[in-house]
């Protein structure tokens, strides 16, 4: 199907072309000729990319805090994986994937925070929201997790922990 861009005064002429065999999106010159196309998967990543932003701000409930730390991880079916999290508050946490997992993988995991690197602290969660590429608000590609098991002193831990690093930017 091609769609012609009438109102867009710097594209007007062009064609933007839905090619469903190919799952492709193609943008077409004045005089038809291909100047370049791409494929669906990355449409989508690109709307859901800034997307979350708006959602992550209606839908966290507790604050959070950038923090860089250890976290271990994988899911019900899947390999074990080991990397860095970006981020955490009493609902969740950012963990850095150059692959992020799909939007509702559930996840078992356990993370390491700063104050006790040698303590591993269990819980489950669910994939809430990707980051395919680093943008403003994330310094890296990645995924947020909304935790749906956690212990709570594990919990009480974080919220001190957040607690502790906000009072001590406010007094900065």
């Amino acid at each position: 199907m091609k769609y012609p861009i009438l109102t867009s005064l710097r594209h007007k002429g062009k064609v933007i072309e839905l090619d469903t065999a190919r799952e492709m999106v193609v943008l077409l010159g004045i005089n038809g000729d291909v100047i370049g196309s791409l494929s669906w998967d990355f449409v989508i990543d690109q709307i859901l990319t800034y997307r979350k932003v708006s959602v992550q701000k209606e839908v966290r409930s507790e604050p959070r805090i950038s923090l860089a730390f250890r976290v271990r991880y994988n899911s019900p079916e899947g390999p074990r994986f080991e990397s860095r999290a970006g981020g955490i508050g009493g609902g969740g946490l950012f963990i850095e994937s150059q692959t992020p997992l799909p939007v509702g993988t559930r996840l078992a995991m356990e993370f390491s925070l700063p104050e006790k690197s040698e303590e591993w602290m269990p819980a489950k969660g669910t994939v809430a929201w990707v980051c395919p590429k680093a943008d403003q608000y994330t310094f890296s590609p990645g995924m947020g997790i909304r935790f749906t098991e956690i212990a709570e002193n594990v919990r009480d831990r974080i919220h001190e922990l957040v607690k502790a690093i906000q009072n001590i930017d406010q007094a900065a």
